[in-house]
């Protein structure tokens, strides 16, 4: 398949908004909907080109649907196509859960809305288990993924090492086990190398130039600081896509900075798989909750700057990657060493989500965690006598719609969700 003419930016400003209105669904059904639209409806992309593409974005850090979309803009109409369908692809969904969030922040402890969302939590936790199973089929082909799939979740799970230590310690070891491999020799750019670092130093000035001033104005303590730092790390180390920012995000948030209760943390990515736009939205609304709760100017203010802060520092590095990396994708694609550095990244990353998910689960079901140490082991206990039926039977029916009659997530956090109210109404 080949591509067509080239569009005008106008008609490909009505597609990406288009796309960014629809891509509901998480990042597979966000990639499958640009697939659609770009090669087979409107063939502005060959096969081959999307798919090249879709393995750069895949091993870039960050979220690999919105870095698809942006370099698709980039490659039709340079940067401010680039611009327009990455920012098109998250300001629809950003809106919404920044609407979301400031409800939940004012009436999260509503009965009704408690219901809802306990029918969110049992529908995400399935749907993370079934993410895990689909990225365990793609990353985990050879025997030696399987082995750092393996000691990756050990390495977090029961020694709580630090995921950034994970990941580096697993790309050392895919590049040096690729051998003497030669790649291709570095040519064929479609940009100078000095352009390139133009790129990187312009990009990296507007990123960080909005968090330093509010941690100048706040202070380096206040949580606005601390949010612009945590996202931005995040921004770096997450690599392996969407949920592998949650498996790093998931835990911190909760455990180390105490912004988030594990319950709210599972709530913000219900809200986030129901809305359009990247699953990482919901660093938006971990953005806005944390800053609404330290007062300050206003709480609505404050929770304002919070999501600012989470999609400033989770979103411009996208562009960053991708403006700078994207004329290099060919000579990248023929590096064996990198290569098999990045797979070794994505088998990492199937050992931290199922940490996610066993970290989910106890949270879930169970009403009382306890984390407890053991020399250098770290464990979770939970109560037994805390364990919600109601939970179960969720998670059960949820489990039943997703992996066996494959519904899609929209109709089943709906029917998690009635659930949940029939439950409610029941008195349970």
């Amino acid at each position: 398949m080949t591509a067509t003419a080239q569009p005008t930016f106008r008609e490909a400003l009505g597609v990406w908004g288009k796309i960014g209105v629809l891509s509901f669904g998480g990042p597979t059904a966000q990639i499958a909907l640009m697939h659609k639209v770009l090669v087979d409806e409107k063939k502005w992309l060959a096969e081959p080109e999307f798919l090249s593409a879709l393995s750069f974005c895949m091993l870039l850090p960050g979220p690999e649907a919105m870095q698809l979309a942006t370099y698709a803009g980039w490659k039709m109409h340079g940067l401010k196509g680039g611009l327009a369908a990455g920012l098109l692809f998250v300001v629809p969904g950003a809106l919404v859960v920044l609407g979301l969030a400031m409800i939940y922040a004012a009436y999260g402890n509503v009965p009704l809305v408690a219901a809802v969302f306990l029918g969110i939590k049992s529908a995400v936790l399935v749907i993370v288990i079934e993410a895990l199973l689909r990225i365990s089929k793609r990353a985990l082909k050879l025997n030696e993924h399987w082995v750092i799939a393996a000691l990756a979740f050990i390495a977090i799970f029961v020694f709580a090492l630090p995921f950034p230590l994970i990941i580096a310690a697993a790309a050392l070891f895919g590049y040096l086990s690729a051998g003497a491999a030669k790649g291709a020799p570095f040519a064929g750019a479609a940009v100078p190398v000095a352009q390139t670092v133009r790129t990187v130093l312009t990009w990296g000035m507007i990123w960080a130039a909005p968090l330093l001033g509010l941690a100048a104005v706040f202070g380096p303590s206040h949580p606005l600081a601390q949010l612009g730092w945590f996202f931005s790390k995040l921004a770096v180390v997450t690599f392996g896509g969407a949920y592998s920012v949650l498996a790093y995000m998931g835990q911190d948030v909760v455990t180390q900075y105490h912004w988030l209760t594990p319950g709210e943390m599972m709530d913000g990515l219900g809200l986030a798989e129901t809305t359009p736009g990247p699953l990482i939205l919901v660093t938006e609304f971990v953005g806005y909750l944390a800053a609404y709760r330290t007062g300050g100017l206003t709480s609505l203010g404050m929770g304002l700057l919070g999501a600012f802060v989470a999609l400033w520092a989770t979103f411009v590095p996208c562009f960053l990657w991708i403006f700078a990396g994207a004329p290099y994708l060919d000579w990248i694609n023929a590096q064996p060493r990198l290569k098999n550095a990045l797979t070794a990244i994505t088998a990492a990353v199937v050992g931290v989500i199922l940490n996610l998910a066993i970290w989910f689960a106890l949270h879930v079901f169970f009403g009382e965690v306890t984390a407890a140490a053991l020399g250098p082991l770290h464990l979770l206990i939970p109560t037994p006598a805390s364990l919600d039926w109601r939970v179960v039977v969720l998670s059960v029916i949820s489990g039943y719609v997703l992996l066996w009659r494959h519904w899609d997530i929209a109709r089943v956090l709906l029917i998690a969700s009635a659930g949940a109210l029939v439950m409610a109404a029941l008195g349970h």
